[in-house]
């Protein structure tokens, strides 16, 4: 079975935490793609009657494709649910998130939520967070003073990291939806993940960072041998 197939099997299972009436985060993501299509799906079946509050551009138009109704977290501040894929997951529900660029408004997104379910594939769950690179979104004023205020602040941390700062499909740097640049860094595996967000937090021109902790309450991972629920 493909990574593509888990994931759609994945967004599948975390339909089932979705009633009528709620107020619904949306992910960005090839996973959360398959939750927006399959809900319009839903939706259009007249089977439930929700709301929801993409995480991008691209989701919002994604949704608007497939029939989901949608507000803003203006008009709806507060949500019931949101579901969203990672980049990585370990089994204490922290995440890695921001290999779309989207980690701002997802984070902003997820904390405005009652309770966000994260759907992936077997490949995303891992021991110990930090095989994938760590997301940081900065913002264009003084980047690269912001790149060395990182460095120090992992290597203080006992890190050592390669930052990269991304570029877009035209090779100019890449720039979020909030117009922010985003450096992704090798660290090859976070001990403290805590201590890291904690860290990054504290750095002035670190807009966010795709660190998740303490927001992410269920994952649905889809594995060759089925479905597991962490909870």
């Amino acid at each position: 079975m493909s990574s593509d197939e888990l994931k759609r099997r994945a967004a599948e299972r975390a339909l089932t935490f979705v009633t009528s009436g709620m107020r619904l985060g949306l992910g960005t993501g090839s996973t959360a793609a398959h939750f927006v299509e399959l809900l319009g799906a839903r939706v259009r079946a007249g089977h439930l009657d929700v709301v929801g509050v993409p995480t991008s551009e691209a989701t919002h138009r994604l949704a608007v494709q497939h029939g989901v109704p949608l507000t803003s977290l203006d008009d709806t501040p507060e949500l019931d649910l949101t579901v969203d894929g990672a980049d990585e997951l370990d089994h204490d529900l922290r995440l890695i998130k921001g290999g779309g660029g989207a980690l701002l408004r997802e984070k902003i997104v997820a904390a405005a939520s009652g309770r966000m379910v994260v759907i992936a594939d077997q490949s995303k769950l891992v021991a110990t967070l930090g095989r994938f690179p760590l997301p940081v979104e900065v913002i264009p004023f003084g980047y690269r003073s912001t790149a060395l205020a990182i460095a120090r602040a992992a290597g203080k941390l006992g890190l050592d990291p390669v930052l990269h700062l991304r570029s877009g499909s035209s090779g100019s740097p890449f720039r979020t939806d909030s117009g922010n640049l985003i450096y992704d860094c090798d660290l090859r595996a976070i001990p403290d993940a805590d201590a890291l967000a904690a860290a990054l937090t504290a750095i002035p021109g670190v807009v966010e960072h795709g660190l998740f902790i303490g927001l992410c309450s269920a994952a649905v991972v889809a594995g060759a041998d089925g479905i597991r629920v962490l909870d």
